[in-house]
């Protein structure tokens, strides 16, 4: 599948420069304009900087004895059932959360799995190990493939992303977990506070029924229906009603506002200590970021066509604010990786979707948001 992506969206080769003249960057990272709310302050600088900053300077012991009690509320609530809900992928920050709250908490947990049906076997062998290691009781839920191909082809002409299926019952099916067995605490992995939009020091952001179709997913499973896909095929992706969580009194957490989140370090640590393992993937540098997917790289080239961005850029900008690269060096490794069309996934998307790659780089660009719109 031979296409020069540079050339196509007419990328600025010069070294150390950012991908478009035409968008403005954090002076500080390598992040854009166009990813979602952005903000930037005085200086030029983002919000996910100014987050890194914060993250430095908050008192992880106090945040961490909060954390405690919520969990032993959770333990004297929950006497007879589980005590908690963790939805796992099988990737490393889901088995970095079994670690600290299985092992170190003592927590009586039952893991819970969305598969958005493009498991690699890599990922496979990760949540079956993750699983076996941490002895959890263990629920998934597999939506069938034709479900899955068509929800695909809709999803990247709605939102531009050919993940809602994912976005999406990652955030209902532990929910519904949540409210069927009337076990109120879930727990997810990293704050959103890792990618900006939030900071560390202001309140955490509330988990909520609608959390992830705010963040990810953008559009409820009602404005999923077409000819194609019935309201009744998506019964498993519509979130329980505001009602039936207030009374079973769900709410959630995420591990990384009240621990120090070190991803690096932490995939060191579950590979060494448990046997995770890392795999090739499409769209990053990195090794260990969506092992559990086939398809992350088809997610990612349609955000690069989209925004001006993708993977390697945010993981280049992370690694630009831990001091492990310079602004210039990770505007040169974002190019040279989120420019590269994922051959494998991109080839399986438009077989099992029956689109062109005209007609894929079209509905990306259709989604643009309007400081999106003057790119090329």
């Amino acid at each position: 599948m031979k296409m020069d992506v540079k050339k196509l969206m007419n990328v600025d080769t010069r070294y150390g420069k950012p991908p478009f003249r035409e968008l403005r960057y954090c002076t500080r990272c390598c992040m854009p304009e166009t990813r979602f709310d952005t903000v930037f302050d005085e200086l030029g600088i983002c919000d996910a900087c100014k987050s890194h900053e914060d993250k430095m300077h908050i008192n992880w012991v106090e945040r961490e004895k909060d954390l405690k009690k919520i969990l032993e509320e959770a333990k004297a609530k929950t006497p007879h059932t589980y005590n908690c809900i963790v939805p796992i992928s099988g990737g490393k920050d889901s088995t970095f959360q079994l670690h600290v709250l299985v092992n170190v908490y003592k927590m009586r947990v039952l893991a819970v799995t969305f598969n958005h049906n493009w498991y690699s076997k890599v990922g496979k062998m990760n949540l079956e190990n993750a699983l076996e290691k941490f002895n959890v009781d263990h629920i998934m839920y597999t939506p069938n493939r034709s479900l899955v191909n068509r929800l695909a082809k809709q999803s990247l002409h709605k939102i531009g992303d050919s993940c809602w299926h994912c976005h999406a019952g990652v955030g209902s099916f532990p929910l519904w977990v949540a409210v069927k067995f009337g076990i109120p605490l879930l727990i997810w992995g990293e704050s959103t506070a890792e990618y900006g939009g939030s900071c560390y020091k202001k309140p955490v952001i509330k988990y909520d029924r609608d959390y992830f179709t705010r963040i990810s997913a953008k559009l409820y499973a009602e404005q999923m229906v077409n000819d194609e896909i019935t309201g009744q095929d998506l019964v498993m992706f519509k979130l329980p009603s505001a009602e039936e969580i207030e009374r079973a009194e769900v709410f959630g957490i995420h591990l990384g506002d009240y621990m120090f989140w070190d991803g690096e370090r932490q995939t060191e640590f579950v590979k060494k200590v448990y046997g995770w393992r890392e795999d090739e993937v499409e769209g990053t540098y990195k090794k260990y970021k969506s092992t559990e997917c086939i398809m992350p790289g088809v997610h990612d080239f349609s955000c690069t066509i989209k925004r001006g961005y993708g993977r390697a850029t945010h993981h280049a900008s992370q690694d630009v604010r831990s001091g492990l690269m310079t602004r210039e060096e990770g505007f040169e490794i974002a190019k040279k990786v989120d420019f590269k069309v994922p051959e494998k996934a991109l080839k399986y998307y438009l077989e099992i979707t029956g689109m062109t790659m005209e007609e894929f780089i079209r509905a990306c660009k259709q989604n643009r948001p309007d400081n999106a719109k003057k790119l090329p």
